[in-house]
């Protein structure tokens, strides 16, 4: 069962919210729940957060329980939120300590510089440190409305008893309409940031497209083409070939206005500009090249992972309350796989033109000085067509 609002969220509310959840244990012991037992847990990502609680399906009112409990009266005590906000600021220092996670959050902030969707999710140590009762109280009051939020469960539920159940518990949260969210303005840059370590880790990207964008789809082919595992063009290429990495992938993420379409990979210093090299030359030569064999592998692989989602009640939870954010209703799996059968070699080649002809990339590196100009300097080869 999935609690999920739409917002771009770049406060850790999630994580602070977790003081409910001993107090939901034991409310669940005073309504006569003898042993409560499930799983409890949040998850933040750029424009949505979700709450997410696993219970049998005889526990479906104790699942609404402590939804309900973190949702409309969520526990400020000063004493416990000093403590978690101390966890919070240890888990921003580990990103700090761990370059293959702090390189994305330094490519997401200079793609869409000094905006909500370019923040980390984490926050900063400032900031946590800021946080208080009141001003907490007052971001949840201000951003989980209802028109904004969503309550979607999987597996042993039956709907009109979940919809019953959620609007009793539910009805006191606000209904006021959803505040126009700024549009995201892709921006693109280079952030180089000396570290002494072992590897260079280098994200390069460039704008991708929203999930409503004609060319989502074959985006996420292109993705997948490109850098979706060990029959890809780059893992072959940059690991297969010529042994520079042991990891190397591109993805896309798509937002509700915008997206990122970008590789990462990590290796030695002096490999770097060899590296780069090779995954512009690739993102060049994809737009020409791409074959019926490439986007068939492509496609069957996709709707593995698609249909293999379907197998997980609380994965399927998810997908609907996204889908009803994005678009406002459920969309069936076969109009899913449809979509996908219905990319061609065409559509795939012109969304892979159409990004690199937009220019503007963005990089971000993080290693050893010595590592970080080449990739610099590669990178120059985008701005200049």
């Amino acid at each position: 069962m999935v609690a999920c609002s739409h917002f771009r969220n770049n406060e850790p509310c999630p994580k602070l919210l977790r003081l409910t959840a001993e107090r939901c244990v034991g409310n669940a012991r005073h309504r006569g729940k003898k042993h409560p037992a499930g799983d409890i847990n949040a998850a933040t990502s750029v424009e949505q957060t979700s709450y997410n609680v696993r219970v049998l399906g005889e526990d479906l009112g104790l699942g609404l329980d402590i939804l309900s409990d973190i949702l409309t009266e969520p526990a400020f005590a000063p004493d416990e939120l000093a403590r978690e906000k101390n966890v919070i600021v240890q888990e921003i220092g580990a990103v700090m300590d761990t370059p293959d996670d702090l390189v994305f959050d330094l490519f997401q902030e200079h793609a869409f510089p000094g905006q909500a969707v370019g923040r980390s999710i984490l926050g900063t140590p400032e900031t946590v440190r800021s946080f208080d009762p009141a001003g907490l109280s007052a971001y949840l009051e201000r951003t989980y409305r209802g028109p904004r939020m969503v309550v979607s469960a999987a597996g042993a539920v039956d709907h009109d008893r979940l919809v019953a159940e959620a609007t009793g518990r539910l009805n006191s949260i606000g209904s006021a309409p959803k505040a126009a969210t700024p549009v995201a303005s892709y921006g693109g840059g280079t952030i180089l940031t000396p570290r002494d370590l072992e590897q260079v880790h280098v994200v390069l990207g460039l704008e991708g497209r929203s999930f409503r964008h004609p060319q989502y789809h074959a985006l996420q082919v292109l993705s997948n083409i490109l850098g979706g595992g060990m029959s890809s063009r780059l893992f072959q290429e940059v690991r297969e070939e010529r042994g520079l990495c042991y990891s190397i992938y591109s993805f896309h993420w798509a937002y509700a206005d915008t997206g990122l379409f970008a590789v990462y990979a990590g290796t030695d210093t002096g490999d770097v500009g060899e590296l780069t090299n090779v995954v512009i030359d690739q993102l060049m030569a994809v737009g020409e090249t791409v074959t019926e064999t490439e986007l068939a592998r492509a496609k069957a692989q996709m709707k593995v992972g698609l249909l293999a989602a379907l197998e997980s009640s609380g994965a399927r939870a998810d997908q609907v309350a996204r889908q009803i954010l994005a678009f406002n209703r459920v969309i069936p799996v076969e109009e899913i796989v449809a979509k996908v059968d219905g990319v061609t070699v065409e559509a795939v080649q012109q969304a892979a033109r159409d990004l690199v002809a937009g220019g503007r990339p963005t990089l971000s590196a993080i290693g050893p000085a010595s590592g970080l100009d080449p990739a610099a300097k590669a990178v120059e080869r985008l701005h200049r067509r």
